[in-house]
């Protein structure tokens, strides 16, 4: 049973980093959905793909597909850059502003 070994991105609705620290082990389904005809529901027979692990570490999760026999895939993740600045939101209303904060 292939897997995936990842570390989730954000979202990107949001500017917050929450559920995007620890690594997440997904199993790859191996068969296709089926649509309900009267539901319009989309199902599969594959409980597998219903699996979501997280593991605080990178190690860990491949240390768990690999004593389970997992064949894991991992997938590195894209660090974003921080666009923090020097002085940050506080800097707006500092009293010691060289310039005059006008709207």
């Amino acid at each position: 049973m292939p897997a995936r070994i990842y570390k989730p991105a954000r979202n990107a609705m949001t500017s917050g980093q929450a559920k995007t620290k620890e690594w997440v082990l997904d199993f790859v389904s191996n068969e296709s959905k089926d649509i309900d005809p009267l539901m319009g529901w989309t199902s599969s027979s594959d409980t597998q793909a219903q699996v979501r692990m997280r593991f605080p570490t990178r190690e860990a999760a491949v240390a768990y597909a690999e004593k389970h026999g997992i064949d894991a895939v991992v997938t590195e993740p894209q660090e974003r850059k921080q666009t923090l600045r020097p002085g940050g939101y506080g800097d707006n209303f500092a009293t010691n502003r060289r310039q005059v904060w006008t709207h």
